[in-house]
């Protein structure tokens, strides 16, 4: 998976969204304490820094060194590549013991996971009963009408062929992904949960948001420009409708969160 977005990873970290500080509120909302986290497939680090603001320690671990390199240094968060396959014994020595984490996040990432192994993984490291574990997965960008009556058809017919299976996961807003834990306080259920991310960019920045896409670089792989000139065109003519080259971009970011109970 982690090769997927090692040609890009400059282009990922430059325009994915940072997601909205409501779902970090929300998610440590639900931890009794705020010790340790370890956020699994932290690329290049967006969830980690915000995590950061909220609990004593942050661990991102993440098989692309090339992600690595890309995430902000902070004081109270360690960065650690691990292989992708990763054994109890790798796990203990390089993100923590049995029963010691407060929260177990994912982002943007789970659909790529194993995920009987995973969650047996995740069962070990949360504390008990309280342990939160929260995924969350953010779903195509909305600008306007216009540009959205462009995007829409590219996405869903040009980019298809070009995406892994496990993209279903995510255009399904994890309401279909096997999530054995327990609601935690206050909800009913597991989600997902939605909320908004946004940011500003303009008609480059949303060209490189769609570059760094793994189906963009599958295709590219077989020679299949997705991007074509008849494409920008349309997205040009699109995006300069209302005559603002600088538009708010809005990401739904759809979470599902619950804890391990005494498992």
């Amino acid at each position: 998976m982690a090769k997927l977005f090692i040609e890009q990873a400059k282009q990922y970290a430059k325009t994915r969204p940072s997601y909205p500080q409501e779902l970090f509120e929300f998610i440590a909302s639900k931890t009794p304490s705020r010790d340790l986290v370890w956020d699994v497939g932290t690329g290049s680090g967006q969830a980690a820094c915000s995590l950061a603001g909220i609990y004593k320690n942050v661990i991102g671990t993440d098989t692309s060194l090339e992600q690595l390199e890309f995430a902000p240094k902070l004081p109270n968060v360690r960065y650690q590549q691990t292989s992708p396959v990763i054994s109890m014994g790798e796990l203990e020595q390089t993100v923590s013991t049995q029963s010691s984490v407060d929260l177990v996040s994912i982002a943007q990432a789970m659909h790529w996971f194993d995920l009987p192994a995973f969650y047996q993984q995740v069962k070990w490291v949360l504390k008990k009963p309280h342990g939160v574990i929260a995924a969350w997965c953010y779903t195509v960008p909305e600008v306007n009408d216009s540009v959205d009556s462009v995007f829409n058809p590219f996405y869903t017919v040009d980019s298809d062929p070009y995406w892994e299976p496990q993209r279903k996961l995510v255009d399904d807003k994890f309401m279909t992904i096997d999530f054995p834990f327990e609601p935690v306080e206050g909800t009913d259920n597991t989600g997902p949960f939605r909320f908004v991310a946004e940011k500003m960019m303009d008609l480059d920045d949303y060209f490189t948001y769609i570059r760094s896409w793994s189906a963009y670089q599958t295709a590219k792989a077989k020679g299949v420009e997705l991007l074509r000139d008849d494409v920008i065109e349309s997205f040009k003519r699109a995006w300069i409708k209302d005559g603002q080259n600088q538009k708010v971009v809005k990401f739904p970011v759809h979470v599902k969160i619950g804890k391990v109970g005494n498992v």
